[in-house]
């Protein structure tokens, strides 16, 4: 029973994470037949990721109120009705707007995932064991999607790498129904507070639209007006969160140096990533005229590595006694292979990017395992899924801000994307770089005797 449950949680948590990463090989093709400028490719990619990061916490209040289960089931049904609009869109508006809404199934199901492994597996080690086994799905899953959406788009179409959700979503339901069992009610749940979480959706949306916006038509009125709306929002919403007996984002929290250094770290690392996984499809596709197939084959150096960094990094911070080493290594291995991709040119063999490739995805799978263990041994145990629900949320955010800036960076160069590359890669590496030095300043070295802000 414990391991189709298991199953069941995981396959559906794989498909979420996938589609942060198997749209990206995907956005040539469907630039040819829908028309899409680099702004909609950005934002195709960039809607999920946005109401992802802004929803993770209703989401888990969500679960809190409704019953995990109940919710996992209607976020993967959200998600999967979306995916068949985004398979079956005519416009790139279409296809954006049906993005946003798998964000919105996602961010239901994802906090609800860890809630039924926890009801699933009563036993503290089998626990432990199922949390593992679902924390380095996220890094299979991440790596899968660029080889997987290259695989389809070469064979069939850009539209069936959405399509593709339906077995995987429909099975994970079917396997929910029968074999996970609904935790116990919580004896307190939390609110939705739906006005700090429509502030938190506005403030994110409208960072977004000045990023992405600003990068193709520079500082129009329109793009200004996207920045009021999101200092606007994002003012409400700290406001909100000041004044509220029962915040969605305690922020007494990032008064621990750890908590709020482990968090920036996150959002840091997924800013270089995500963007220079976005900008460097654009190089393999448009500038070396790779196939979807082979720019997918092309990231196996850096996403192959990915589950065996995750795998690493638990067993030397185990060794060390600290999470904060293993986060400083991992740090400045993916700063120096990111900036390392620097070398690339249209004449340049592809075998000088192998290394970079391999440091920079090793980096990040070797750090974020560390960066999560640092933030939740900062906190009281009892806070312990509001932290995990804060730090998906930054490194979504992370993702969302790397995607836009350095995309946009490239917009700015025009049809010269080398260039325009070589300044996108430099800035990922200085934001791994700045993340080791926030790491160094922050994450304490003796973790379990710190506790965050009750």
């Amino acid at each position: 029973m414990g391991s189709a449950a298991l199953v069941a949680v995981c396959l559906g948590y794989f498909m979420v994470i996938v589609d942060t990463t198997v749209v990206t090989v995907a956005l040539p093709a469907l630039r040819a037949e829908l028309r899409a400028g680099l702004s909609g490719q950005q934002w195709v990619v960039d809607s999920y990721l946005l109401m992802l990061a802004s929803l993770l916490l209703c989401g888990g209040a969500l679960a809190d109120r409704a019953g995990a289960r109940r919710v996992f089931q209607w976020g993967l049904a959200v998600f999967l009705l979306a995916s068949v609009a985004c398979g079956l869109a005519p416009t790139v508006g279409t296809l954006v707007f049906a993005r946003f809404v798998q964000g919105v199934g996602a961010a239901a199901a994802v906090p609800a995932s860890l809630a039924l492994l926890r009801a699933a597996f009563p036993d503290a080690a089998a626990r432990a064991r199922a949390f593992g086994v679902w924390g380095g799905i996220a890094g299979v899953a991440a790596a899968a999607g660029p080889i997987l959406g290259g695989v389809l788009v070469n064979t069939m179409s850009w539209r069936v790498v959405f399509l593709v959700n339906l077995p995987i979503g429909l099975a994970a339901m079917a396997l929910t129904a029968r074999y996970v069992p609904a935790p116990a009610p919580a004896p307190r749940t939390r609110r939705l507070d739906l006005p700090a979480q429509a502030a938190a959706v506005l403030g994110l949306a409208g960072l977004t639209f000045t990023l992405i916006e600003g990068g193709r038509t520079g500082p129009s009125p329109t793009v200004m007006l996207g920045g009021l709306i999101f200092l606007a929002a994002t003012g409400g919403f700290l406001a909100m969160q000041r004044r509220s007996a029962d915040p969605v984002l305690p922020l007494g929290l990032f008064r621990n140096g750890t908590f709020a250094g482990g968090n920036a770290v996150g959002l840091l690392i997924n800013l270089g990533f995500y963007g220079e996984l976005f900008v460097l499809n654009l190089y393999l596709q448009q500038a070396l005229g790779y196939s979807a197939w082979r720019a997918g084959v092309a990231l196996l150096p850096q996403m192959g590595v990915v589950a065996a960094g995750s795998a690493v990094s638990g067993r030397f911070s185990a060794r060390v006694g600290s999470p904060r080493p293993t986060m400083l290594i991992g740090l400045i291995v993916g700063g120096a292979g990111l900036l390392g991709l620097t070398v690339a040119a249209p004449d340049a063999g592809y075998p000088l990017l192998v290394v970079p490739l391999a440091a920079a995805g090793f980096g990040m799978s070797f750090t974020m395992p560390a960066a999560t263990t640092a933030v939740l041994d900062a906190v009281p145990a009892d806070r312990a899924g509001l932290a995990a629900g804060v730090l998906n949320a930054a490194r979504q955010i992370g993702g969302v801000i790397g995607v836009a800036v350095l995309g946009g960076l490239v917009a700015a160069t025009g049809p010269a994307v080398i260039s325009g590359f070589r300044v996108a890669v430099s800035i990922a590496g200085a934001a791994f770089w700045l993340a080791a030095a926030v790491a160094a300043g922050t994450v304490a070295r003796d973790l379990p005797a710190r506790h965050g802000a009750e």
